[in-house]
Order: C-alpha cells, then structure tokens, then sequence
C-alpha cells in the first residue's frame, strides 16, 4: 500500500529560494512515490499574533500559485487549506484532553520560536508560563493535521523531528487510551541545503534578506550581486576561501564542477573580484527562476482555477478526514 505523507506552509508572506531548495523540490520529488496531503497552515499562521487576515487571505493564494508553478501537481497531490477542514480543529480538541503539558514544556523548537518573536526571554519555566496556548499546543494541532490522514511519514528537517515525536507519543497515548487508529508517524528526514540570505544569515522573510520567488529578474541580480562574501576580501587583491563564503553555498547549487573549480581557484588567487564570482552563480539562478516565472504567469492569469484547486482539495481531504473522525468519535464516545 502507497504511504500516505503530510506538510504544510503557514501563509506569512511570499516562498523564497530557502523555501524552493529546503522544502519545495522535494515535494514535487515525493508526489511521484507517496500520497501526499499538502496544505495551507493558515490556522498555525494564528499562533504568532503579527500576522494580519489581510496577509494570510493575500499569502494563500500567492503561495499556492507558487506551489504550482513550482511543479506541484493537483491529480497526483491533495491541496487544500486547513481552515476548510474543521475536522482537523475538532481532532486538535480530542487530542489536547490527553496531551501532558509537560511534554509541550519541554519542546526545544518551539521555545526558541518564543523566544524569536519575543514572547520569552529565557528557557525558565516561569518564562515558558507566558507563551500562549496556540503557540504552545502548536505540535498537538500539527498532531491531529498529520494523523487525520493517518501518514506515515513527515517530510521534515532535523529541527522539526521534536514536532514528529510529540506526534508518535500523542498517537502511541491515544491508541492505547482507546483503540489502535493511528499510526506513529516517522520522520522522513530530508537533507535542506543552506540557503543564506544576503546579509549572511539564515534567508528568512523576518530578516529582510530573502530572494523572493516572484521577484523581477533585475532584482534578483542586484540582490544577489551584492550578497555577502568572505569578509577577508575586503579588497579586490585580498585572496579569500569559498567555504567561509555565503555567496558560496549557491555556487554549490546552481553551478558545474568546472565553474566551482573556477571560481573557488579565482578566489583562493584573486584572480577573480567577489562580483565576477557571484555572476557566475546569478547567471544560473535566473535561468532557473525563469522556468517558474513562466509557468507563474498562467497561474496569475488563471486565478480561478487556483481557488478550484483549494476547493478540490478541499473536497478531497475533508472526505478522508470524515472518515477518520467516524472512527475517532466512536471510540471516545462523543
């Protein structure tokens, strides 16, 4: 039987290449082996209180054309958003009756987003007291998204694996509460190249250092043109080493051995400037990006059959999450 596979994006903005190389290519890679849920986190977009209704409504269908255009494929993939299928919040509801708080408490990953959007300060249990509820009960509701499909495996990277096992030790509690329905998901660990932003740091929307998927061709370039570099060439004359290169770890995605070869000798020799360098890669980014502008464009002049792909979706996944609840409200006895 085809395992079943769940993920998501919380709608907060526009995909960037951090979001093409870490999450994107390997769903339309794993579309072709498993069955795949992929949703609209638009509930989870809640938890962080500074996103706006305007943002998520917007972000929705910006990043389903995205998805799209990207090579997500509605016959061999369910998308939907999560929002149209209120099973997922009643199965959260079952699942927080029999969830310790303790376990939420001790959730590495979700501390430190507390501690990002400043709602915390320290890892202190009086600290921890202060994160809301959405936020902390996030992996219960990421629970009861996965296992309403019964998947399992989760597409995830190394720091989400905390998630994944709140989620086997929600599934293994309930089946031995009341009866064995869900599965104890796996991770399905993906390796997610790093993807700097242009100030060197991790490329995030909240940085203000991400190439954007959509954006023009010319800001792409200018953007990436004066992405940061081995900060020991301060000078066109200073020689520098390319695995302390930011700029460095696209080169390794985009470009030939030949030209790795080339500008890794060209910049350990200085033969070659840090914008020289970067062009080499820029050139292969935007040949890249044209491929997905090109398919983009259909979808931005086919917005109506994006919404009939949410609704479809929709349809799809809320027949199976019906399914699910007829079995979970039986043995609960509500």
């Amino acid at each position: 039987m085809t395992e079943t596979i769940v993920s998501g994006f919380r709608p907060t903005g526009k995909l960037h290449l951090g979001h093409l190389h870490g999450t994107l290519t390997n769903w339309v890679r794993l579309q072709e082996s498993y069955r795949c849920f992929f949703f609209v986190a638009d509930w989870h977009a809640l938890t962080t209180g500074n996103v706006t209704a305007a943002t998520i409504r917007e972000s929705t269908e910006e990043m389903v054309i995205d998805w799209l255009s990207v090579g997500l494929d509605p016959a061999k993939s369910v998308i939907f958003r999560q929002s149209d299928v209120k099973e997922h919040a009643e199965l959260h509801l079952i699942f927080s009756m029999i969830t310790p708080t303790p376990w939420l408490i001790r959730n590495p990953t979700v501390k430190e987003q507390a501690r990002e959007l400043g709602f915390i300060q320290s890892d202190d249990e009086a600290e921890v007291t202060k994160i809301n509820y959405g936020l902390l009960g996030y992996p219960v509701l990421q629970t009861a998204d996965i296992l309403m499909y019964k998947a399992q495996r989760v597409p995830v990277g190394v720091d989400q694996v905390p998630h994944i096992e709140i989620s086997r030790e929600i599934a293994r509690r309930f089946n031995n509460m009341y009866r064995e329905i869900f599965p104890e998901p796996q991770p399905l660990l993906t390796e997610i190249p790093k993807i700097p932003g242009i100030d060197g740091r991790k490329m995030s929307k909240s940085y203000g250092n991400a190439v954007i998927l959509s954006e023009p061709p010319a800001d792409v370039d200018a953007k990436l043109s004066r992405m940061a570099t081995d900060p020991r060439r301060a000078r066109r004359r200073d020689p520098g080493e390319p695995a302390d290169c930011p700029a460095f770890n696209l080169h390794r995605l985009y470009c030939t051995a030949e030209e790795i070869e080339f500008v890794s000798k060209g910049c350990r020799t200085a033969d070659i400037g840090c914008l020289d360098c970067k062009k080499v890669m820029i050139r292969h980014v935007l040949e890249d990006l044209e491929k997905f502008r090109e398919k983009r464009l259909y979808w931005e002049q086919h917005r109506d059959e994006v919404r009939d792909v949410l609704v479809e979706g929709g349809h799809k996944a809320r027949a199976a999450a019906v399914e699910t609840m007829i079995e979970v409200r039986d043995v609960v006895g509500v």
